[in-house]
């Protein structure tokens, strides 16, 4: 097999206005409704990488510990949104908070260079908020 890209990912819930007030509004990503209450984002590029996150790593990036929190819904997938600065980071999160969304870790650096911020979407998505340099030299793809 050779796969080309990722031809697509979103999460599932049972509360579709909240999740169409979540990335719609809150976020900002522009929907087209293609069929009563499922909608698509077309205008995203690509995903720059598809990873398998283990639970334990994610917990301890975003809660410093290796187990998720028991009061937490347990996060079945993850998406980043790549932002055009660290600052934009802090920015995005502070905007995030304001409109009433629990930020789980705010802005700060990885170890590995990327500047980073998350929360957990109403289906209990893990969405993080990033910059990464490299994704933004000459010549880099990001999609």
């Amino acid at each position: 097999m050779a796969f080309q890209h990722i031809a697509g990912f979103g999460p599932i819930g049972t509360d579709p206005g909240a999740m169409h007030a979540f990335w719609a509004t809150t976020l900002g990503i522009p929907f087209d409704e293609v069929a009563p209450d499922y909608f698509h984002a077309q205008s995203l590029d690509g995903a720059k990488v598809f990873a398998l996150w283990p639970l334990e790593q994610a917990a301890e990036a975003t809660f410093g510990t290796r187990e998720w929190p028991a009061d937490r819904p347990v996060p079945q997938a993850w998406i980043e949104f790549e932002v055009s600065s660290p600052e934009a980071v802090g920015e995005t999160a502070a905007r995030l908070r304001e409109a009433g969304q629990e930020i789980l870790v705010d802005a700060h650096l990885e170890p590995w260079g990327q500047t980073t911020a998350r929360l957990l979407s109403p289906e209990g998505l893990l969405v993080g908020i990033s910059y990464l340099p490299s994704s933004h030299t000459a010549g880099a793809t990001t999609g």
